[in-house]
């Protein structure tokens, strides 16, 4: 059985979970004080699904990366429709949000911070319009809720009703997207 090379990321979380990056590299993340073993042992209970994911990436097509100038012009039109959509959502949500800063990220599609600054991924704008809106009031609602609570996701529902469906829409299709960074 041959060997799964992982790269382990500890945090102050307290369950353990496994992701798989568009590029095929295996991160583990988990507790501060997991040992080594459980780690091991977990990834070893999850070989299956983990080979089965690698099998689909290594099947699909290699995707044409996107080049700078292509990447500047999809935060360039983030800028400008981004702000506006974030402003009528916060508004219909009663809410306030801090800055808002256009990333290219390779594992998130936004991100709200405790002082309340919105990070979202450029590529966004290769999205349909509703999963975009989805990112938005996702975030919006951790203005709220700073986690990912039976409470959150009943902010988000309350706001956009068919969530699940923009939520997985980027789940299935978010990964080779997101391999299109360079």
């Amino acid at each position: 059985m041959k060997e799964l090379s992982y790269q382990i990321i500890r945090s102050s979380r307290k369950t353990v979970s496994i992701q798989i990056l568009p590029s095929g590299e295996i991160l583990v993340r988990c507790p501060n004080r997991m040992p080594n073993r459980e780690i091991q042992a977990f990834v070893d209970s999850k070989r299956r699904w983990i080979e089965g994911h690698l099998a689909v990436l290594q099947a699909r097509p290699a995707l044409q990366k996107l080049t700078t100038e292509q990447l500047h012009a999809l935060a360039d039109q983030a800028l400008e429709i981004i702000p506006p959509r974030t402003a009528h959502f916060a508004a219909q949500m009663g809410l306030t949000y801090g800055r808002i800063t256009i990333r290219n990220q390779h594992t998130r599609w936004g991100s709200c911070s405790a002082k309340g600054n919105l990070n979202f991924n450029c590529l966004l704008m290769l999205c349909p319009p509703e999963v975009l809106d989805y990112v938005i009031v996702h975030e919006l609602c951790h203005r709220r809720q700073l986690n990912h609570s039976p409470a959150f996701w009943a902010e988000v529902e309350q706001i956009m009703p068919d969530y699940r469906l923009h939520r997985a829409w980027l789940k299935e299709n978010g990964g080779s997207l997101i391999a299109r960074l360079p």
